[in-house]
């Protein structure tokens, strides 16, 4: 057996299709552009290539696109005053600051400066709790793409064994909580975990995000399961590989993402998603 392809490209650009086609919508009826303002702290390579990806995906939806680059000695309470700055501005309705920033800048007090309603990357204690208590808004990006990528299986998550591997609060944590929502019957996986292999075994949908290469094996998969790899790493010889050893796992799953070309397109896709629901809600306020 060898499983199925889930497309992220495919879905992704599915996804823009449709966001482009309302914002033509809102544009033909008088109304304003959604705006996604995009923060990059320092020059990490990783960083900018995101950046300007997001930057592209903007303007091919039709986003009104403010861009703001600080320098690496740029101080945290610099940072601070321009999301005050993007918090009350009138045409901004999503606030992204791109992470990692700087040592000297704590990430925690720049995710929580961020209003709530301008969030789009779901990470505000407010939109984390929402998430919790089951009444998303604004959920974090990559985890919600890749509940849409499950979807494009057209397989049911009621019910199904899912098993996380990782418990980091961008990935892992959301993850779990978009899967409980979703009914299925959900075990986080961390450094603390014991019998790792055994865990993943269990699991008819995985989703793993540790940032180690292959540390997945691909004779651990379930027969069958789905495997979502969150997991982006690049080796010494400069090859892309993800968290999940690819080539044993599509011997073993049904479904599965490839890496490149699985959930980072939608994580962006979702961003843009985020920034149209935030859009939607402050005219619904005004």
């Amino acid at each position: 057996m060898s499983a199925k392809i889930i497309d992220g490209k495919a879905v992704a650009a599915k996804v823009r299709g449709t966001i482009r086609k309302t914002v033509d919508q809102l544009v033909a009826q008088g109304k304003r552009r959604p705006g996604l303002a995009v923060v990059l702290v320092g020059e990490d390579p990783a960083s900018q290539v995101y950046v300007r990806n997001k930057k592209k995906a903007c303007l091919e939806v039709g986003f009104a696109d403010f861009s703001y680059e600080l320098p690496a000695d740029a101080s945290e309470k610099e940072v601070l005053a321009l999301i005050d700055q993007l918090n009350e501005h009138a045409e901004v309705d999503g606030i992204l600051v791109q992470l990692p920033v700087p040592d000297h800048i704590d990430p925690n007090k720049i995710i929580e400066r961020i209003h709530p309603s301008k969030d789009v990357d779901g990470f505000h204690p407010y939109n984390m709790g929402r998430l919790a208590t089951r009444n998303p808004q604004l959920a974090p990006c990559t985890p919600h793409g890749v509940m849409t990528l499950l979807a494009e299986t057209g397989e049911p998550i009621r019910g199904k064994n899912a098993v996380v591997v990782g418990a980091s609060n961008i990935v892992g944590v959301p993850m779990a909580l978009e899967l409980l929502n979703a009914r299925a019957t959900v075990t986080v996986c961390h450094s603390a975990t014991q019998d790792l292999p055994g865990k993943v075994g269990e699991a008819e949908i995985l989703v793993v995000g540790v940032g180690i290469p292959e540390m997945v094996k691909g004779e651990w998969i379930k027969p069958g399961a789905i495997v979502i790899d969150v997991g982006i790493n690049r080796l010494d010889d400069g090859r892309l590989v993800g968290d999940v050893e690819f080539e044993t796992a599509r011997e073993r799953a049904g479904w599965i993402t490839p890496v490149p070309g699985g959930v980072g397109p939608m994580t962006i896709a979702t961003l843009l998603e985020n920034t149209l629901t935030a859009y939607k809600l402050r005219e619904a306020m005004e």
